[in-house]
């Protein structure tokens, strides 16, 4: 299992709510907490990460700040209105850490994750990172 969220492993960010020169939604995939997306206010928010190739996917780590419910949906095909319900969570607030969040999926096919913000703790939120622990499909 490796990240297979991570730029440098040819994923890529193909939709985003909000847009911010900053903070560009590039940052939650360059494995570093310090970078960020961030939220322009309104809810719900969401963004969708584009794998390489499908994957297998096992688990799905977020760094956020003031996320209070997120839900995780895949999909196998190149088209962006096909995704199936991974998860739904509420957050827990944290004043001045990051949001730590793990997403047991077991074993999902996935060429794309669309990650939903339905409410936040504040008007904006930000995601520092999206870690998807998976591996390439073969055959």
């Amino acid at each position: 299992m490796f990240d297979v969220a991570l730029a440098s492993a040819g994923a890529s960010v193909i939709l985003a709510t909000s847009s911010d020169d900053k903070y560009p939604p590039e940052n939650m995939l360059d494995g570093n907490t310090e970078t960020f997306w961030t939220t322009t206010g309104l809810f719900p928010q969401e963004f969708i990460i584009k794998f390489e190739t499908v994957m297998t996917i096992e688990k799905v780590h977020i760094s956020s700040y003031n996320v209070r419910k997120m839900r995780l949906e895949v999909s196998e095909h190149d088209v962006e209105d096909k995704f199936e319900i991974l998860n739904e969570r509420e957050f827990e607030a944290t004043d001045s850490q990051l949001q730590e969040e793990d997403f047991k999926v077991g074993n999902r096919r996935a060429l794309s994750l669309r990650v939903v913000i339905e409410s936040g703790y504040d008007h904006f939120v930000s995601i520092h990172k999206v870690t998807v622990n998976g591996n390439a499909l073969h055959g």
